[in-house]
């Protein structure tokens, strides 16, 4: 399997900005697909539903989504795919953008 070079912070901004996809690895295959930090929420909402396909046809460039029909991966597939996604993205996709939560507790009144 080859690797997918990571991006730093500053060329995934550039990427995003330009509109431009992002290399990815799926069974072997090189794959183009938006950068993980510009799919939309009803994106993600299909993937949390499980509607992978409906994921892949957001996140995937044409002729790559005509691939991925063609290789039918597993979930752990699809799962290195999104990692080599994220990586070349230079933001792992499970990454937070929520605020962290303090450590210290709040005294109650």
């Amino acid at each position: 399997m080859t690797e997918t070079p990571e991006a730093t912070p500053a060329e995934a901004q550039e990427t995003e900005a330009a509109g431009h996809y992002v290399p990815g690895t799926m069974c072997g295959k090189s794959m183009e697909a938006v950068p993980s930090g510009a799919w939309r929420q009803s994106t993600m909402r299909l993937l949390r539903q499980g509607d992978i396909d409906g994921f892949m046809g957001d996140v995937l460039s044409p002729d790559s989504y005509e691939l991925y029909l063609d290789l039918d991966p597993t979930n752990d597939e699809v799962g290195a795919f999104v990692d080599s996604v994220g990586d070349a993205s230079g933001e792992p996709v499970g990454k937070s953008s929520g605020p962290n939560r303090s450590q210290r507790r709040m005294q109650r009144r």
